[in-house]
């Protein structure tokens, strides 16, 4: 009787899909997506930053896709109910008018309308949504807290897609030519499922956007193009990041390529450059001697020093204003960080007068092509910073890059420092270093972090004080 049941709900469940694709306009396919009552679980184009974009691609970005906060959503912004695994298990709406669940599976591909927030009878604080597609209204009851409280974290409300970043690319994007700064994208295989297939491409190749919709809660901006052959591939994208989900430091290593800037180049921004330069975007270049890069991330910037042979992507070159500079953005090849240094083209040691920098700046001097051979840093350590772990030894620099800038810091009387970083489970990571800058040890425990901290925030202002 359960198979029956099973087999009779799967053919609903296909059923509906199919009529929903049929007249709903934001989900796209590739060519030679074949139309099948199957629907695939195949992950590719669910796969798991603006940090290392250019100047032209991150104007464009905060020009045209503003980021929401639940705080400061509109009314009537509009949203696509595309749950994932989890949203099929644990239900993520209630039915207004009977306080019920509501599967997501009977919402998939449904269109909310936000439309305040309230206070339920319960005491719980309800995001409020109008269904555009069957006129009835639903609510997402926040677990714990006040929608106040609630609205200022990266979680949102599960399972939404923001369309109003789809809308704004399908104007913005549509017939426009991109470069690819990736190597992965990928292809549809079903009409009327989620099947996809990974293909490998070339970076900097050139490409025409052919059609924009929605892609995944996460990567909620699906952006279609074709090569010159006439062959469409597909990335999905996060842009302004409204109700992603995923914080800023999550878009690191595989999600790079989930990002505009990681997958897409502007031509606009592409053209900035000569030819000659131009040529060296994607190359693989390595540092024939150490020297200071800056990286950027939480709207800081830290200055690091980087070994010699350490290996790098070439992903972008801008001209510097009035200067024979330009700023190289660099991927650096174990970690996937991104880092940022002017140099120049025009050897200094032949050239006087509107060279203001220095031979180190030269990129002929400071950079070779080709991976480096010899490493400074432990396997121990390349592998901790590619996982984006803390070990024991690590210097700051080398903490910088697997976890990126710290939320704050702490000084401690002794001489030595910690640094302390908020994680995606609510606690707080804190990285011990000596006087030296060696990481000694790390704490995971929320409560005694937040002692540790509060405790040094004490300490500094008695000083202080009696300064």
């Amino acid at each position: 009787m359960k198979k029956v049941f099973l087999a009779a709900s799967l053919s609903l469940f296909c059923m509906s899909l199919s009529a929903q694709q049929s007249t709903n306009d934001y989900i796209v396919k590739t060519k030679g997506a074949k139309k099948t009552a199957v629907s695939s679980e195949a992950g590719g184009g669910n796969a798991e930053g603006e940090e290392g974009e250019g100047q032209k691609a991150h104007d464009f970005i905060s020009e045209n896709f503003r980021f929401y906060s639940l705080c400061d959503w509109k009314e009537d912004m509009k949203f696509m109910v595309m749950p994932e695994k989890y949203d099929m298990v644990v239900k993520t709406f209630r039915d207004a008018s009977t306080g019920k669940e509501v599967s997501s599976v009977s919402l998939r591909h449904k269109i909310m309308l936000y439309k305040g927030h309230s206070v339920g009878a319960d005491g719980h604080a309800h995001v409020n949504f109008l269904c555009q597609d069957n006129n009835k209204n639903y609510y997402y009851e926040i677990p714990n807290g006040s929608f106040d409280d609630y609205c200022y974290t990266k979680m949102g409300v599960p399972t939404l897609a923001y369309l109003g970043d789809v809308d704004t690319a399908r104007v913005k994007l549509v017939g426009k030519t991109l470069f690819l700064k990736s190597k992965t994208y990928y292809v549809d295989t079903e009409y009327d499922g989620d099947g996809v297939q990974e293909r490998t491409l070339e970076p900097n190749e050139e490409v025409t956007v052919t059609k924009v919709g929605v892609g995944t809660r996460s990567f909620p901006v699906k952006i279609i193009f074709e090569d010159k052959k006439g062959n469409e591939y597909f990335q999905n994208v996060a842009i302004s990041k409204t109700n992603s989900g995923m914080r800023d430091d999550e878009f690191i290593m595989d999600n790079t390529k989930h990002l505009f800037a990681g997958s897409f180049e502007l031509q606009d921004a592409l053209m900035a450059v000569s030819k000659d330069l131009a040529q060296y975007i994607g190359k693989v270049v390595h540092t024939k001697y150490t020297t200071n890069m800056i990286s950027r991330g939480d709207g800081k910037e830290r200055t690091l020093k980087v070994p010699r042979m350490t290996t790098f992507i070439i992903e972008n070159l801008l001209p510097k204003n009035n200067s024979s500079y330009v700023t190289m953005t660099l991927k650096e090849n174990e970690s996937h960080r991104i880092y940022f240094k002017d140099v120049t083209f025009t050897n200094i040691d032949n050239v006087a007068g509107d060279i203001d920098g220095r031979r180190e700046d030269y990129f002929g001097y400071l950079f070779a092509m080709g991976e480096g051979k010899v490493r400074k840093q432990s396997q121990a350590v390349r592998a901790a910073i590619r996982q984006g772990r803390v070990i024991l030894g690590m210097t700051e620099d080398e903490v910088a890059m697997a976890m990126g800038e710290p939320n704050q810091t702490a000084e401690s009387s002794n001489g030595r420092h910690d640094w302390i970083y908020n994680r995606s489970n609510g606690k707080l990571l804190i990285v011990y270093f000596d006087r030296s800058g060696k990481v000694t040890g790390t704490n995971v425990d929320r409560s005694k972090a937040r002692k540790r901290t509060t405790t040094k925030t004490q300490k500094s202002s008695a000083a202080k004080s009696k300064k």
